[in-house]
């Protein structure tokens, strides 16, 4: 293994971009990753967060800017990078026609291990990820939730300083999720660097900071509470008696408001600055209507909420250019 670099640094990215042709899908994206860090690379399908990942991981080269990894530059020392880091892709690189046993058999060859190291690394992977009685199966048979694990154990078969896990608990259950993020926590607590990618909002609580990116550019970057702090005490809840969409629409017209969102039938506010009596605006609002907009409570800014005010300024400045 190569030395991490001397500062506490663990992944540097310096105005990184690509283009594929004429379409920009990583926009001048800068930030640094400390080690022991979970850094969540947050925003929608699209954003260019796998883009980035991929040139993180050696995979793909960048059009512009210079990114390191463990010290090392992932243009020009893409094989020493791909020693330091294990890479969970979106889609599981798992052979299907392979046991799960036979899976972390041929990366432990492929990163170099020996037959003693496979089998010592085998058993532990198997007790930390309660793999024993998978490891007989194939990878095919699997549910999502258990080839997650089979992936994961793969990706860290070598024991890497920094891992890189893109969307890795797209389409399991709530259960399983939780379970992979107390993994994830369990590896940085141990030193380990993760940078996980995800569009899942809720899944920002598990990461000490997060970067939000948009349309291949990175709009902000903070601790969750540090990002929610931008919001605080400008979201309201209602939950009208009847008609949520028309009350959300109403609510959208009024020039106090910023952005609504619906969920379920709860309409989430957020207003404009030193904007008073918000509860009775927002009745009064909905009254027009002849909707009871019930109790009407501040809220606590989610990262959803801060993240939809974000692009919309971005969209905004946009338009004003």
């Amino acid at each position: 293994m190569v030395n991490m670099s001397g500062n506490d640094e663990a992944v540097i990215v310096e105005e990184l971009t690509r283009r594929f042709d004429d379409f920009v899908a990583v926009d001048r994206v800068s930030f640094s990753i400390e080690r022991g860090e979970v850094f969540g690379f947050l925003g929608p399908n699209g954003a260019g967060k796998s883009t980035t990942i991929r040139m993180l991981a050696g995979l793909l080269l960048p059009s512009e800017g210079r990114a390191t990894v463990a010290g090392l530059d992932v243009a020009e020392q893409t094989a020493e990078v791909r020693q330091q880091i294990g890479y969970m892709p979106q889609l599981f690189s798992l052979y299907a026609d392979l046991t799960v046993y036979e899976n972390l058999d041929l990366y432990g060859g492929l990163y170099g291990l020996d037959a003693g190291e496979i089998t010592s690394r085998i058993d532990e992977l198997s007790e930390l990820l309660s793999l024993e009685d998978s490891l007989g199966k194939l990878t095919d048979s699997l549910s999502t939730g258990w080839r997650q694990r089979a992936a994961l154990a793969c990706a860290i078969m070598h024991q890497p300083p920094i891992i890189f896990l893109d969307e890795p608990t797209a389409g399991v259950d709530q259960r399983a999720r939780q379970r992979f993020w107390d993994l994830i926590t369990d590896l940085a607590a141990e030193g380990t660097t993760v940078l996980v990618t995800t569009h899942l909002m809720e899944e920002a609580e598990y990461c000490t900071r997060l970067g939000l990116i948009s349309g291949g550019r990175l709009i902000a970057m903070d601790t969750p509470d540090e990002l929610r702090k931008k919001l605080e005490g400008l979201m309201y809840s209602t939950t009208p008696n009847e008609r949520p969409h028309e009350a959300l629409e109403l609510l959208l017209g009024e020039d106090w408001v910023c952005q609504a969102t619906l969920s379920g039938a709860r309409v989430r506010v957020q207003v404009a600055e030193d904007v008073d009596d918000v509860p009775d605006r927002i009745r009064k609002a909905l009254e027009q209507a002849e909707i009871d907009a019930g109790p009407v409570d501040q809220v606590r800014p989610s990262i959803e909420d801060v993240f939809v005010a974000l692009v919309s300024e971005e969209q905004e400045e946009e338009e004003l250019v």
